[in-house]
């Protein structure tokens, strides 16, 4: 196991004393929505270590996503994902990672992510993600070509198959208005 300088940890009293144990956060979410921009700030606040498991993917692979979707295809990027959340599953102790925007609809990774600690839906209707994405449609594979309508009804179709998936996080918030100490509290008492 990995573990990192600043630990925090959450104690659970019992009968005969207190169990430790480490803490994993998944931020999950459609593309745009913020879970590495608010991931980062969480993890400051709560003292873990930041993952961006698209950023550990690409570090593994050395190719961008981007590029990892032109070699492999959409399927064999989505078992790189697969192993990339299994490997912070196992691997990794006291830290927040923040997901691809498909990575818990693949596989049994949401079930994973439910299993090894606290997820984190970062919720955002299709026009707010629209509205975030229409910048960044080249460097995002799926959005690539696509015009302003067509993003929106893009994001509409996959949210809606995305969407079950989401729900399934422990926390449900806002991305709209996110309150990092509310969320830090909130997920404390989540746990507790």
């Amino acid at each position: 196991m990995v573990t990192f300088p600043k630990l925090w940890l959450f104690y659970t009293k019992i009968q005969r004393g207190i169990i430790l144990f480490a803490m994993r956060i998944f931020l999950i979410g459609y593309m745009g929505c913020g879970k590495s921009t608010v991931g980062k700030r969480l993890a400051s606040k709560l003292g873990l270590h930041f993952i961006d498991l698209d950023r550990y993917i690409e570090s593994k692979y050395g190719r961008t996503i981007p590029e990892q979707f032109e070699d492999v295809g959409e399927a064999g990027f989505r078992e790189r994902e697969h192993e990339a959340v299994n490997d912070v599953c196992t691997l990794y102790d006291n830290v927040l990672v923040s997901t691809g925007g498909g990575a818990p609809c693949f596989f049994d990774n949401m079930k994973k992510m439910m299993d090894a600690g606290v997820t984190v839906y970062l919720k955002m209707t299709p026009m707010a993600l629209a509205s975030r994405l229409k910048g960044a449609r080249k460097s995002r594979p799926l959005l690539k070509d696509k015009t302003q309508e067509e993003l929106v009804e893009f994001i509409e179709k996959t949210l809606e198959g995305r969407e079950p998936y989401y729900e399934l996080a422990r926390i449900v918030v806002s991305a709209l208005s996110i309150d990092v100490d509310g969320l830090v509290n909130r997920i404390y008492h989540t746990v507790k």
